[in-house]
């Protein structure tokens, strides 16, 4: 008896240590998004043509089509998606569903919090630091990484990457990004920012519709585990009106584009699409 009623303390006790600990994320969550919001501050000025005039030709389109003028310029977006993700291989991809809401705010950072069946956690990159955590039935941890280089310089390619599908005007040409020509349909983008300098490219339709974004990310991804630089991008459609911003609602993407090993593992359909700095 006396070995039982220990036990049964032991457990409860871990019980206990993984509820808190599961807490400690949902705060940690928490943090960053408001964060994320404080640093974003008032909507910038209405977007004026000129800023573009010096860009290359499928910059231009890309930003006529995606920004209207006279636009507030903004620096974050609230998302609301749900969708797929491929939880095996491009020849097994095991797609759930999933839910999902994410704050971005490029260059400084992202949070995604996501859900797929029993799976829940998030992603986040910040100035400092990044990290990735997902839960098995919120109570027990099956992936953690943080406070790792790697991971960290890999996160920031995916905050520029997606700063190009859903928030254009962190693009616009500044002491931080500059643009440079490929060919009549693509142009390169390069952000700076802290210790990293992403780079992608984007292929920009007749119309200035962004039909596809690809960026070499520092990634592991790979059949080596090996972290290095390797294609990584998506498809967008289904573009829309929102708050003088002309976005994707649709976005296809996954590591290796481009290949013949790309697995798209992730398929957002997006439900909402908010710029909190135009309530201000």
């Amino acid at each position: 008896m006396k070995w039982l009623v220990i036990s049964c303390g032991v457990v409860g006790l871990s019980a206990l240590a993984l509820v808190l600990w599961r807490l400690s994320d949902i705060r940690a969550e928490k943090v960053v998004w408001n964060d994320l919001l404080q640093q974003a501050g008032p909507a910038g000025s209405g977007f004026d043509l000129s800023i573009i005039e010096t860009l290359p030709e499928p910059a231009q389109r890309y930003f006529r089509y995606t920004i209207a003028p006279g636009t507030p310029l903004v620096s974050v977006v609230e998302i609301d998606m749900n969708g797929q993700l491929g939880l095996g291989t491009k020849y097994e991809p095991a797609y759930r569903p999933m839910i999902a809401d994410q704050i971005l705010a490029p260059p400084t950072g992202l949070l995604w919090r996501v859900r797929t069946g029993p799976i829940s956690g998030s992603d986040a990159a910040m100035p400092d630091t990044s990290w990735t955590r997902f839960w098995l039935l919120h109570l027990i941890p099956v992936v953690r990484v943080w406070e790792n280089s790697d991971h960290h310089r890999s996160a920031f390619g995916r905050v520029v990457a997606e700063g190009a599908f859903w928030v254009p005007s962190s693009l616009l040409p500044s002491s931080t990004v500059s643009w440079k020509p490929i060919d009549e349909n693509t142009a390169r983008s390069t952000v700076t920012y802290g210790n990293y300098s992403q780079s992608i490219d984007l292929t920009i339709e007749a119309d200035g519709r962004p039909s596809q974004v690809i960026t070499q990310r520092w990634s592991n991804e790979n059949a080596e585990k090996v972290f290095r630089e390797q294609p990584f991008g998506g498809y967008l459609s289904d573009f829309r009106e929102i708050g003088g911003y002309r976005l994707p609602m649709r976005v296809e993407g996954g590591n290796l584009i481009g290949t013949d090993d790309y697995f798209p593992f992730y398929k957002a359909e997006i439900r909402t699409i908010r710029f909190p700095q135009l309530d201000q």
